[in-house]
């Protein structure tokens, strides 16, 4: 993401440090609001084995990536930016490849969840390891991280035979 024009705040963190967080958290709020879209389209359309226990895991999924997404939206105008949370913005940054449209086994949904869940871990992870971002970013995206940790354990839980 672009370097914003900062708005006026009293929030001492150096002024390079909230751009990082900025950029890195309106990538993660278009990242985290593409996974809870997938996570209904997975919710609405599988069909077969484990439907209904998988069908009601989702839901509270999604509910938290909102929550974080939310969270993260908040945590940009906290630091004097903007958050880009518009549809066109998310199509254009999130980092997944379009979710399948054509599948409909409960087993296709938890493998292509599997694999966003997975990146977007792997990502916020990364993101904390380079350590540019503020320390209230970085105790946000731990949180989140450990979050996502367990959504992708039930989700290949659910996999193993």
């Amino acid at each position: 993401m672009k370097k914003q024009t900062l708005h006026s705040t009293l929030n001492q963190t150096d002024e390079k440090q909230r751009q990082e967080s900025i950029s890195l958290l309106n990538q993660f709020l278009s990242d985290f609001l593409a996974l809870a879209l997938v996570t209904k389209q997975a919710h609405w359309n599988m069909r077969g084995a484990n439907f209904i226990a998988v069908h009601e895991m989702l839901d509270p999924f999604n509910e938290k990536l909102l929550e974080w997404s939310d969270t993260f939206a908040e945590r940009i105008v906290q630091l004097g930016g903007t958050a880009y949370g518009t549809p066109p913005v998310i199509v254009e940054t999130a980092r997944f490849k379009p979710y399948p449209l054509d599948i409909y086994t409960t087993r296709d949904h938890l493998n292509a969840l599997k694999e966003r869940y997975g990146a977007l871990g792997n990502a916020v992870r990364e993101a904390i390891e380079d350590e540019k971002a503020d320390p209230d970013t970085i105790d946000y995206l731990t949180s989140a991280s450990e979050d996502l940790d367990k959504y992708l354990w039930f989700i290949e839980a659910h996999l193993d035979d």
